[in-house]
C-alpha cells in the first residue's frame, strides 16, 4: 500500500499534480466537498501539534470525511506499551487512512509497513515533514510565481528542524535554486543534508550567521524557531533562542517581491509587525498546506482503491541487521523486534543510511 514518508515518495510530476489539483480545491470547493463521503482519517499524534492535526482534521472534513483519532501520546494505548506496527494494524480496521506524528524519527515508516491502509508522515522527530513542505511549494507556488530560479534562505534552527531538511530534499529538484543557510554555529545544516543533497545536486549555496547580510539576496525567506524541545541541554537553549529575531528594520532592504515563510508555531523570531507587511506568507502558509492535504488524501485514497502496491526501496538498495543504528531518537530504539534496515546512499563510497531516521552507519 503506498504512503508519504518523505518529500521525494513524490514525483515531481506528481507534486504538480497536487498543486494543480489544491488550485481546483481554492478554486471550486463544492465540486470537492463530498470526495470522502464515507471515508475516514485517523489521526494519530503522538507528540503536541496545532496546526498539522487541525489541519488534517479540516482538509478530511472538508472532503467530507470523517476522523478519528488521539491528539497525545497519553491517550493512546501508546502508554500500555503497545508497538506502533500493532496500533497501525489495529487502526487499519476502523480507517482508510492514517496521519501519523512521533517524536521517534521513523515510526510512521514502520506504521506504514504494518498497515494496510495509506500513512502520511505527520512529522517524525528531527527527521521530516513532507506536507508541510507540499504546503511551503504551493505557498512559493502562489505568492512568487515559479519554483525554479530562486534563492532561498533558510534562517535559525537547521539543525533539528526537520522542515528545513524535508523541504531543502524538495527543492534540490528545481533548476537553477540557490540556497542561503543562516544560523549560529551550533544549528548548522547537518553535513549529511549539504552532501548528499547539496552538493550531490550541485546546489550553489552559502553558510553565514548574518540575516540582515542575506536578506536582500533572497526571494524566499524561510524562518524557524529555535526549537526548545529537541534540546538536551536546556542552558544552550537559552543562550540560542533569541539568535534571530525578523523586525520590519531589517527588511528595509529586502525585496518588494520577498516571500517570509514560516512552518510555525513562532515565539519571538518574527516581530508581531511584521505580520501586516504584505511580504508576510506564513498564515496563508497554514491555510495553502490544508489544501495540499486534501489532495494528498484523495490522491492517496484513490491509488488504494486502485489497489496500486509500490516499494520505498528495492533489495538492491538495503541491508538488514548488518549495522545497529545508534540514534537515541530512532524509532528503532523502541520499537521491539525492528529490524535494523540501511539503504546505500552512495555507493563509490560505501555510505549506509538508516531508513527510519537517516542516521550514518559507523
Amino acid at each position: 500500500m503506498r504512503s508519504l514518508i518523505d518529500v521525494l515518495d513524490l514525483t515531481v510530476n506528481e507534486i504538480d499534480e497536487l498543486i494543480e489539483v489544491a488550485n481546483d480545491i481554492i478554486a471550486n470547493p463544492d465540486k470537492y466537498s463530498e470526495k470522502c463521503k464515507g471515508k475516514k482519517l485517523a489521526t494519530l499524534f503522538y507528540e503536541p501539534s496545532t496546526r498539522t492535526r487541525l489541519s488534517f482534521t479540516a482538509a478530511m472534513m472538508e472532503l467530507g470525511g470523517n476522523v478519528l483519532g488521539f491528539s497525545e501520546a497519553s491517550s493512546s494505548s501508546a502508554m500500555k506499551g503497545e508497538s506502533v506496527a500493532d496500533t497501525a494494524k489495529m487502526l487499519s480496521c476502523y480507517a482508510d487512512i492514517i496521519a501519523m506524528r512521533s517524536p521517534k524519527e521513523g515510526a510512521p515508516f514502520v506504521a506504514a509497513k504494518a498497515a494496510s491502509i495509506p500513512v502520511i508522515n505527520a512529522g517524525d522527530g528531527g527527521h521530516c515533514h513532507p506536507t508541510q513542505t507540499l504546503g511551503d511549494l504551493l505557498t512559493i507556488k502562489r505568492e512568487v510565481g515559479r519554483l525554479n530560479n530562486l534563492t532561498v534562505g533558510f534562517c535559525g534552527d537547521l539543525k533539528y528542524g526537520r522542515t528545513v531538511h524535508s523541504f531543502i530534499n524538495a527543492l534540490s529538484r528545481y533548476e537553477n535554486i540557490k540556497i542561503v543557510l543562516i544560523s549560529p554555529e551550533e544549528l548548522k545544516l547537518p553535513n549529511y543534508v549539504k552532501y548528499e543533497v547539496l552538493d550531490k545536486n550541485n546546489m550553489e549555496y552559502r553558510e553565514t550567521t548574518s540575516l540582515e547580510e542575506a536578506i536582500p539576496t533572497l526571494d524566499v525567506l524561510y524562518m524557524t524557531r529555535i526549537q526548545q524541545e529537541r534540546f538536551v541541554d536546556i542552558d544552550e537553549y537559552n543562550r540560542l533562542k533569541d539568535s534571530y529575531i525578523l523586525t520590519l528594520d531589517k527588511l528595509a532592504n529586502a525585496k518588494k517581491s520577498l516571500a517570509i515563510m514560516h512552518p510555525l508555531p513562532r515565539v519571538n523570531e518574527i516581530s508581531v509587525k511584521v505580520d501586516e507587511d504584505e511580504r508576510a506568507c506564513y498564515f496563508k502558509q497554514a491555510l495553502y498546506g490544508k489544501y495540499m492535504r486534501m489532495a494528498l488524501i484523495l490522491k492517496l485514497l484513490k491509488e488504494a482503491e486502485d489497489k496500486k502496491k509500490e516499494e520505498r526501496f528495492s533489495l538492491d538498495d538495503v541491508v538488514i541487521n548488518q549495522y545497529i543504528c545508534t540514534n537515541p531518537r530512532c524509532i528503532t530504539s523502541t520499537e521491539q523486534e525492528l529490524d535494523h534496515i540501511f539503504r546505500c546512499v552512495d555507493k563509490e563510497h560505501n555510505i549506509f543510511r538508516c531508513i527510519y531516521c537517516e542516521k550514518r552507519a559507523n
